[in-house]
């Protein structure tokens, strides 16, 4: 016990101790004067995702809502806030490979994983395999505003793809995020955006997925890559204004909130 006792005081030590102690403590004093938040806290969306006004999706209609039961899927995915829905576009032809688009939005926020999810490997371990990736772009308008381009991932896969046939088929499936405030074209992408996120004490994610595909007598056709890129033009410019302005949370006023709360009251 005594050998113990004088390990411990003996100078080398005590100075060791003395200065990861004052580490420790400047390096949250300099976090605390930066105004930096490490922890982050939740931001609920405006609504939830499920409950999208289907009107807001307009030229496109309603299909199908599907709602996941199985408790591992869910906890394998993260969570809870998520959009599974079949939409149609009334005016293609009956048999277009565009005339079906699945669209799949989830959304995370508080101290999020750092987007574990992502098709290139989920449709992988599904047993396809993936074949291409691209990275295309789309154009988004708000009331006369400036055009934004938005890059977006194009993964080509292989598989049975639903043909009645179980013939090899290509399909595409492509993705993008909206995280704290703005888009972002990549995983890689997003997670820069997470780590840089010092200033606000917020955190959030949000992946969109979407997949054209049709149907004839053998089954679902799908589009090649020039068809996908041109109905996805069609597309986002519906779907990303539905969830901004219906969804995703206010990045900007949330923030202002925030700091309006915790300015000191002029006297």
């Amino acid at each position: 016990m005594k050998t113990l006792l004088k390990a411990y005081l003996h100078p080398a030590f005590l100075v060791c101790t003395v200065l990861l102690l004052t580490a420790a403590t400047t390096k949250s004093l300099v976090i605390q004067a930066l105004g930096w938040h490490l922890t982050k806290y939740p931001l609920p969306l405006k609504q939830s995702l499920h409950e999208m006004d289907e009107a807001a999706l307009l030229p496109f209609v309603v299909r199908n809502k599907t709602r996941i039961d199985n408790a591992d899927i869910l906890a394998t995915l993260g969570t809870e806030d998520y959009l599974q829905w079949i939409i149609e576009d009334p005016d293609a032809e009956p048999t277009s490979p565009l005339r079906y688009c699945s669209i799949f939005v989830t959304y995370y926020t508080g101290d999020p994983d750092m987007v574990p999810h992502v098709p290139d490997e989920c449709y992988v371990g599904g047993g396809n395999r993936r074949k291409a990736g691209y990275v295309d772009t789309a154009t988004l308008v708000r009331g006369g505003g400036q055009p934004q381009t938005l890059r977006y991932q194009n993964i080509l896969f292989t598989g049975t793809g639903g043909s009645a046939l179980a013939t090899t088929v290509e399909f595409h499936v492509a993705y993008l995020f909206h995280v704290n405030g703005q888009y972002s074209g990549s995983r890689t992408e997003t997670r820069m955006y997470l780590s840089q996120n010092f200033l606000s004490k917020y955190s959030y994610f949000s992946k969109v997925e979407w997949q054209f595909y049709g149907v004839d007598a053998f089954g679902r056709v799908y589009p090649n890559r020039e068809q996908m890129v041109k109905a996805s033009e069609e597309l986002l410019p519906v779907l990303l204004p539905a969830l901004e302005e219906g969804h995703w949370p206010d990045w900007d006023s949330a923030n202002r909130e925030e700091h309006e709360t915790i300015e000191p009251s002029e006297h």
